[in-house]
């Protein structure tokens, strides 16, 4: 199970010895603990190696949230919601999401990068620990949070012994054969000179292949007075800092010093493809930028990394806000970050392309490393009212993120966003419809069918005035989604079924009209059409497999486990829910793992396991309080549920059924996916006289939507 997201260290942490020790001592006596001191000291790195030696202290582990390139205020809660692995897809707050999920917890939360955020980072951190006994925070920042019970942590700069061994430490890692025979006395008078700051010993050392530290002393003395002068008013270690970001950025060619500025419109770690196609112009040509970004790299001014989606580069944020500076001063920030933005729709445009294609999982990961700088694009959309088309865009372009991998707040915050102002023009309209339909599914998956049916009710009468009927049909299909989730059966069928006639018209084929074909084959299942269910679902995986389409793969998946349940295939059914389930682990789409969760449980139970049922029926409880609303708030989609419930009532009884969904409850989402996975075969784990439930007939009620009609009744009552 994953305890932690800090990341491993990736060369020897040098000194620090008494305040490694300290910093951990004020852990142990604190639970909050605030890191503080100029950029470049090294408070990240000492406050991660603290975290990961007390980690052992914290049941429930230590969890890393930088938000050094959060920019929207707003997203400071749902930022760290992110950081703890954790996935909403309620109505209920980020802030109520964070406290429900810590409150009962032993956890270490290290916050890093706050300061530019404090007046929104302090009360929410404040509220955390007043209602969550067993979180400790380790905040790093430039500033103290002033937080009640606060204890502020000062980092000085390194001490002259720990700075010398740094720097030829580093030096040697460099490649400069002559670090180890360098004069102690030139190294000690370096490393005075710039106050022992560990970013700029580092950057030091990664000019010594080109040259010795006397020369390096004499550029001190000679070229950066300027620089140190200019920074008026700020404090004497921070004029030191400058100076020696300067004097790397003196060093620099030409061309790094252009590169250097264009690459801090980045709010996140970006790829090559990303830096040729927004930092390259007539000063710097595409086919130089793998060379000049390779000789940031070499000077420490850029740092490599392997992520899931590949390599990935990134600036230290000290290194950015210098570069900003310089692109400010070049008069060039507004054309950098229209490139910028302009490259992230169009990657985001690429995505929701290649989702319906065997590059899906690469594409949940391209995302994932992507999402600060479409959150920056998204914002630069967002400052300005005439291209608010462009957000609406971005933002409904960006559906198989929101709803595909976990992501459903974040998409209902931009897409709100984006669709809070002024109607959109007709000749933008296109755009503000797609956010429109966008936002009703969203909406529809977080149990709120008000702003469903609104968003939904504007985009279709609007499509059918302008003779849109591309957005009609989304329309239409999400209409029908939000009767099948309201247990209205019949017009949940018609609805997707004409969108389904209007998708094949217009020659529409993807993972959204592969979704409505399973959806209708739900919706058929329940009507007690299982033979034209199975037809829908074998068509609609053929064409999955065809395309290397998996997220809607699995949906149908869970359609034929049903069936093949219903027949009494038990085998069967076991094999296509233990695909579902990886698939959608995969792309941690929470609401079609939990519903494979409930039906495997039933699948259990009829394999003559009902302690092993009980557990996994416990084990989804607390993924629906993430999702949403318990099965829907629906009777049909609790049908099997409460079927299992009793069967496995019945056989245990009260007390041991009751133990055994407790022991469910007990588990990481991690640990349930292992559980469901597992096979279980333990004959002795069978009870005597089990047998497989009856096969679950629904009854479509005469009025669906009221929960006093007494043939929803039994299906509403949900055990615990």
């Amino acid at each position: 199970m994953r305890r932690s997201n800090l990341p491993a260290e990736l060369n020897r942490f040098i000194g620090r010895v008494g305040e490694e020790r300290e910093l951990s001592r004020l852990l142990g006596e604190s639970r909050l603990v605030t890191v503080v001191g100029m950029g470049g000291a090294g408070k990240t790195r000492l406050a991660l190696r603290a975290a990961a030696a007390a980690e052992k202290r914290y049941a429930d582990g230590a969890w890393l949230a930088d938000l050094s390139a959060l920019r929207d205020p707003d997203l400071v809660a749902l930022a760290l919601v992110e950081a703890l692995g954790l996935t909403d897809h309620t109505l209920r707050t980020p802030e109520e999401t964070l406290a429900d999920h810590l409150a009962p917890r032993r956890t270490l939360l290290v916050v890093d990068g706050f300061e530019h955020l404090v007046e929104e980072c302090a009360p929410l951190l404040r509220q955390l620990l007043e209602g969550c006994p067993g979180l400790s925070v380790l905040a790093v920042g430039r500033r103290p949070l002033r937080v009640a019970g606060e204890t502020v942590f000062a980092l000085a700069p390194m001490g002259e012994e720990d700075a010398e061994r740094l720097f030829l430490e580093r030096a040697a890692a460099h490649g400069d054969p002559a670090a180890p025979a360098a004069d102690p006395a030139a190294v000690r008078e370096l490393c005075r000179r710039l106050d022992g700051i560990p970013l700029a010993v580092e950057l030091a050392a990664a000019r010594m292949p080109l040259l010795t530290v006397e020369q390096v002393l004499r550029r001190l003395d000679d070229r950066f007075r300027l620089l140190t002068d200019g920074a008026r008013g700020a404090p004497p270690r921070h004029q030191t800092l400058r100076t020696a970001i300067g004097w790397s950025h003196e060093l620099c060619t030409p061309e790094e010093r252009l590169l250097w500025a264009r690459l801090s419109v980045f709010a996140g770690p970006f790829d090559l493809e990303a830096v040729e196609y927004v930092c390259a112009g007539r000063e710097l040509p595409p086919e130089r930028v793998l060379d000049v970004l390779g000789g940031l790299l070499a000077q420490s001014l850029v740092v490599r990394e392997i992520t899931p989606a590949g390599p990935r580069y990134r600036m230290v944020a000290t290194v950015s806000a210098y570069g900003a500076e310089w692109l400010a001063a070049l008069g060039d920030t507004e054309r950098m970050r229209r490139r910028h933005r302009d490259w992230y729709m169009g990657l985001a445009t690429w995505c929701e392309l290649e989702w319906f294609s065997p590059r899906q999982a690469e594409v949940a990961a391209c995302l994932d490393a992507a999402l600060p700088n479409l959150r920056a694009a998204l914002e630069l959309c967002l400052e300005r009212p005439d291209e608010a088309h462009l957000a609406q865009q971005l933002a409904g372009t960006l559906w198989f993120a929101w709803v595909g991998c976990g992501r459903l707040s974040e998409g209902r915050h931009w897409l709100d966003r984006s669709l809070g102002g002024e109607p959109t023009e007709d000749e933008h309209l296109s755009a503000r419809l797609k956010a429109l339909w966008v936002l009703g599914y969203v909406a529809i998956l977080q149990g709120d069918g008000t702003a469903a049916v609104a968003a939904l009710h504007e985009c279709g009468e609007r499509a059918r005035a302008t003779g849109n009927a591309l957005a009609e049909a989304y329309a239409t299909h999400r209409m029908g989604c939000l009767a099948l989730l309201t247990d209205d059966m019949r017009r949940a069928e018609e609805l997707i079924g004409r969108a389904l006639a209007a998708y094949r018209e217009l020659g529409e084929l993807n993972s959204n009209v592969l979704m409505a074909q399973v959806e209708l084959a739900m919706a058929r299942v329940f009507l007690g059409d299982l033979e034209g269910a199975v037809a829908l679902c074998v068509d609609a995986r053929e064409i999955c497999e065809e395309r290397g389409e998996r997220w809607t793969r699995a949906y149908a998946l869970y359609v034929l486990a049903y069936a093949a349940w219903t027949r009494g295939e038990h085998d069967e059914a076991r094999a296509l829910l233990t695909e579902c389930v990886t698939i959608n682990h995969t792309f941690h789409d929470l609401v079609g793992l939990v519903l494979a969760i409930e039906l495997l449980a039933l699948v259990t139970a009829g394999e003559g396991d009902p302690s092993e049922a009980a557990v996994l029926q416990g084990a989804a409880l607390p993924v629906w309080d993430t999702v949403g609303l318990q099965l829907f708030g629906s009777g049909t989609f609790n049908g099997p549920r409460a079927l299992c419930a009793r069967e496995a009532g019945e056989l245990l009884g009260a007390e041991r059924y009751g133990a055994s969904v407790r022991e469910g409850q007990g588990l990481s989402l991690d640990a349930t996916v292992d559980r469901a996975l597992s096979e279980r075969r333990d004959p002795a784990a069978r009870v005597p006289g089990a047998r497989s439930p009856r096969p679950f007939r629904s009854k479509v009620p005469e009025n669906p939507g009221n929960p006093e009609n007494p043939e929803n009744t039994e299906a509403r009552r949900l055990p615990h």
